[in-house]
């Protein structure tokens, strides 16, 4: 459950991070919001990851 609402989460975050390239905003806006993003699908995927 939570690993999908962390993909949402990180398409969201990819999404602003293309919006603000497209608003000709600092680069460091775009960067930490794909940073994120890409921390946002990390957790997701070691959520999905099976318990031992």
């Amino acid at each position: 459950m939570w690993s999908v609402l962390l993909m949402g989460l990180a398409g969201i975050l990819i999404g602003g991070g293309i919006s603000f390239r497209q608003q000709r905003k600092p680069l460091w806006t775009q960067v930490a919001f794909y940073v994120l993003a890409a921390m946002s699908l990390v957790a997701a995927y070691l959520l999905a990851l099976p318990a031992n």
